[in-house]
């Protein structure tokens, strides 16, 4: 996601071009997957796992290959055991490939055995499992991930603007020290009313999604903060430049991952035999 900084006298629009242009050819593409469901969906989660294991190994681990296996190895059991009805197995996954993680990495620097290093297994592999999970009701799958996508883009674009024309008091000045108050209430914002505009053209009850739409736009924020402090930490200014005007995959997909492990998490909590009809049918 992107950072909302306070407005400065000149180039505070610098990019917008570059990310247009980007956003206009990746969003079709990776709608046109998650409507299509089964294979082309799980293509894709298991595409961005492995993305995501590649960058933040390169990061975290200093591209080391054994790390990258485990987290690939993580990411694509959350795809593939879900989808076969398997999802404890995959969680049982994610635990012992972190575990496994931890113990390959004894004896290595304090900076490598840090925070970052244990987090990351459930940071690349979780989000996966979250996303099968959503998609996998034969209804809401699409309608499901359909709101999530759109809410948390509509909470990027919205703190975007918002922190970039009013600016104002930062939000996490030592995490992420771009960001401000503004952009995230800017985001909650337009994240509540693209949550009722998308229910309202699905046919769906509005009232809920679009309370639970803000709250999810600050987990995606903590998300986006959660990676800008990683690249602060490891100081990077991207974490890849894999796409143009939006740097790495973990750089355009740290508020989604976030967003989706919370959108699974209360649908689950809702409905536990559908985690789609348990976000959106209240």
């Amino acid at each position: 996601m992107s950072d909302h900084v306070q407005p400065t006298p000149s180039g505070k629009w610098s990019d917008l071009g570059l990310r247009t242009v980007s956003a206009v050819i990746l969003a079709p593409i990776v709608l046109l997957a998650l409507y299509q469901g089964g294979a082309w969906s799980e293509w894709l989660f298991a595409l961005i796992a492995t993305l995501m294991a590649l960058e933040y190994v390169s990061i975290v681990h200093g591209g080391d290959k054994r790390q990258f296996a485990l987290y690939s190895a993580a990411g694509l059991a959350c795809v593939v055991l879900p989808a076969a009805g398997w999802a404890l197995g995959a969680i049982v996954i994610v635990v012992l490939t972190t575990l496994i993680s931890a113990s390959m990495r004894r004896g290595q620097s304090s900076q490598v055995n840090g925070w970052w290093a244990s987090a990351g297994v459930p940071y690349v592999a979780l989000p996966a499992l979250a996303l099968v999970l959503l998609r996998s009701d034969a209804d809401l799958g699409w309608s499901a991930l359909l709101w999530l996508a759109l809410v948390v883009w509509a909470t990027d674009i919205g703190a975007y603007f918002a922190g970039r024309m009013i600016g104002g008091p930062k939000l996490a000045p030592r995490l992420s020290p771009k960001k401000t108050w503004a952009g995230l209430l800017g985001g909650m914002a337009a994240a509540a009313a693209v949550s009722a505009a998308v229910c309202h053209f699905l046919e769906l009850p509005m009232l809920v999604p679009a309370v639970i739409a803000p709250v999810l736009a600050v987990v995606a924020q903590a998300g986006d903060i959660y990676e800008s402090a990683l690249k602060r930490h490891f100081n990077l200014k991207d974490a890849s430049n894999l796409i143009p005007g939006h740097g790495g995959v973990l750089d355009r997909v740290d508020g989604l991952v976030a967003g989706a492990v919370f959108a699974a998490i209360i649908g689950f909590l809702h409905h536990p035999a559908s985690v789609a009809k348990g976000l959106l049918l209240w």
